[in-house]
């Protein structure tokens, strides 16, 4: 069986790294920051690393291709699909496992299965760390149940959800809503009660009111997720928000998160460790001086 990666950052090196050196050597990959010189040794060592075929051209990756793994941003899943589907061939399987908006996977879908392609709606449902290619998968659409044998041989985890293209992703972006908005909600409380100086105490009451999270790991932990992936959750949010206003809906919480996911991915400030072994604080600090001198 023949692989292709349409994108290889975080998701897609995690996902070959965890199926290993028996695999790889079916494994292609193609990045657009190998069209940029200032990032294209990158991907070449990325690849190395992996033992897979970096390619320099979206063709030479999904040439003959049984399986394709899109694995780019959100805000270039359909971008990607228009520039593959000329180039796959009949009956090849795209996996888009980008976290994109149901009517947003629907147009990739049509463009696919317009080019005699076979579209599966993936949804991943928590961090590829450090779970790998085990991580838990929702899979949709017409094809999906088909493919679930063929991704648990890979090996991975996957779920068939009844429904069109869209269901699974439906379930994703809703989730997110809570799941990205409660990392913004610990920026605004956190650097709002260090800023007032009771960080204690508002940190403590949290802790009587909600007990079994512990507030002050969580917090970290929340602020680390956001520091080094807060561009990425935008991008994700903004198709949270497409999909919210889909079905008719205020998306007034999920607008919010977006700056706020933003404004910490941009800010400058170190991510503390993950999983964190100190406190918010320090890092609360550091973020309030830095949006401070910003907007001074």
């Amino acid at each position: 069986m023949q692989i292709a990666f349409v994108g290889m950052g975080e998701a897609g090196s995690a996902i070959v790294r965890g199926w290993g050196p028996a695999r790889a050597g079916n494994v292609r990959a193609y990045d657009v920051k190998s069209d940029d010189p200032a990032t294209a040794a990158e991907i070449a060592q990325r690849c190395a690393a992996l033992g897979i075929r970096n390619c320099l051209t979206l063709a030479e990756a999904v040439e003959g291709a049984d399986l394709v793994f899109c694995t780019v941003t959100a805000d270039r899943a359909v971008t990607a699909a228009r520039a593959a589907a000329p180039e796959i061939g009949q009956g090849t399987v795209w996996l888009d496992l980008n976290s994109c908006a149901p009517s947003s996977k629907g147009v990739s879908a049509d463009v696919i299965e317009g080019a005699g392609g076979r579209y599966v709606d993936v949804a991943v449902m928590a961090p590829v760390h450090p779970k790998l290619n085990m991580v838990p998968c929702l899979i949709s659409g017409p094809h999906a149940a088909e493919m679930a044998p063929v991704l648990e041989a890979l090996p991975m985890t996957v779920r068939v959800i009844a429904g069109p293209v869209g269901a699974s992703s439906s379930i994703k972006m809703i989730r997110s809503v809570m799941v990205k908005g409660l990392e913004a909600l610990t920026a605004e409380c956190v650097l709002a009660a260090v800023a007032a100086g009771v960080e204690d105490e508002v940190l403590g009451s949290l802790a009587k009111s909600h007990p079994g999270t512990e507030w002050p790991r969580q917090a970290a932990y929340n602020f680390e997720r956001s520091i080094v992936h807060g561009e990425r959750r935008a991008s994700e949010m903004e198709e949270v928000a497409k999909t919210l206003e889909d079905l008719g809906l205020y998306a007034d919480m999920t607008a919010g998160t977006i700056r706020w996911q933003r404004r910490l991915a941009r800010s400058g400030v170190p991510a503390p460790a993950a999983p964190p072994e100190e406190g918010p604080v320090t890092v609360a600090q550091a973020l309030l001086a830095m949006i401070r001198r910003t907007e001074s």
